[in-house]
């Protein structure tokens, strides 16, 4: 699958979009698992809970926003490949992690939600023919296009994956 052209997507998700790979981009979500796996392994509860300044998330959070966000972005690609016509709301990311409670889920759950969920995108993405790829919707008021979706979830995890390395010191 081609990378997304400009039109595509938003500005604001062309950083991500910028971020992912050349290449294999189902591959590269597929890869993506094992690193990300990876990098949490063998973390603790009190490790997950832990957030590098005040007012910033915790390792929990930042992996419970990865699964939000893959969730939301993965129905939207489902209705823009099936031809829904109704715009798809917008999500405010701050929002829905102070509601996701996540300080109180365990770690080790909410690193196997994303892995599962990761896994079942991939084989929802593996089913879309060329032409529901390059089928279009609206969401949060702007238009994308279904192949748009898997180069920025590629890139919003490798994101916050730099975020976790970096401030996190993972």
């Amino acid at each position: 699958m081609q990378r997304p052209h400009d039109d595509d997507t938003t500005e604001y998700f062309r950083l991500y979009t910028a971020q992912a790979p050349d290449g294999d981009i189902l591959l590269t979500l597929a890869t993506q698992i094992d690193e990300t796996l990876g990098l949490l392994e063998g973390l603790d509860e009190e490790r997950g809970n832990f957030r590098y300044a005040e007012g910033k998330w915790t390792i929990k959070e930042v992996i419970g926003h990865l699964v939000d966000t893959e969730r939301i972005f993965a129905y939207r690609a489902l209705c823009f490949a099936r031809g829904e016509t109704a715009p798809q709301p917008g999500f405010e990311q701050d929002e829905y992690v102070a509601m996701g409670d996540f300080a109180k889920q365990p770690l080790s759950e909410i690193v196997e939600d994303y892995r599962l969920l990761r896994a079942s995108n991939l084989s929802l993405f593996g089913g879309f023919s060329q032409r529901a790829w390059d089928r279009h919707g609206v969401a949060n008021d702007s238009k994308f296009r279904t192949r748009s979706i898997p180069w920025v979830l590629a890139g919003h995890e490798l994101h916050h994956r730099k975020v976790l390395q970096e401030r996190y010191e993972l």
